[in-house]
């Protein structure tokens, strides 16, 4: 039986990747590396700190350690200088009236300060659980922050579905264990192919939540 439903928040309820693209592109040119909005995509879901060891390794920057949290400061400061994030359309409706089915969790590599932001600008009191990047110690790809979820909501795992619309997401929720929906916001379809199920869009999203609900009424 159903009873949790467990969200990304980057490309699944904000449309925020774009912003962090463009501020990890801006930050790794000043840094002598050269990332595109595609390998940002690759590595969506990411917490920062594995994200730019993948990102400069992959660019063939030689970064170092002692480096990480300076860059990784100057990433959040273009972000939050550059980025107008906005909800999906038809999210915050579409969340609270899962709400009254279900207990709703989000799992994301983002910071706590930036997520709690997010949520109690666009979905306030909306959710029971919330795991950030700074929680876990490994973070997406690894299963590690879906099982935190999952315990945190007191469940089974039978009993939840995630959300994900990135690569390294899929792959945590399918590392834990967890029946995954996958929304290609910003990859092809093909790159999630690891998930249960991939939906077309979010309108293809709403719809089969909104079906979940309807069978929990009847």
């Amino acid at each position: 039986m159903l009873s949790s439903l467990i969200f990304d928040m980057d490309g699944v309820l904000v449309d925020s990747m774009p912003y962090h693209a463009e501020a990890w592109m801006q930050v790794s040119r000043e840094v002598g590396a050269n990332v595109t909005s595609e390998d940002i995509y690759e590595i969506e879901g990411a917490n920062h700190r594995l994200g730019l060891q993948w990102l400069f390794k992959k660019a063939g920057g030689n970064i170092g350690p002692d480096q990480y949290d300076r860059i990784l400061q100057r990433k959040v400061d273009i972000f939050t200088s550059i980025a107008d994030v906005k909800p999906f359309d038809g999210m915050a409706d579409c969340l609270s009236s899962m709400k009254k089915n279900f207990q709703l969790a989000v799992v994301t590599g983002s910071e706590r300060v930036t997520v709690e932001s997010f949520m109690d600008q666009f979905f306030p009191g909306i959710f029971d659980v919330i795991v950030s990047g700074e929680d876990v110690h490994y973070g997406k790809p690894y299963p590690e922050p879906y099982l935190r979820a999952v315990e945190l909501l007191g469940i089974e795992k039978e009993e939840c579905l995630v959300v994900e619309n990135a690569p390294m997401g899929v792959e945590s929720a399918k590392s834990a264990g967890l029946y995954c929906v996958g929304v290609p916001t910003y990859v092809s379809p093909d790159k999630l192919s690891q998930a249960d199920i991939v939906l077309k869009d979010h309108a293809s999203l709403k719809d089969y939540l909104y079906g979940y609900l309807n069978n929990c009424s009847q």
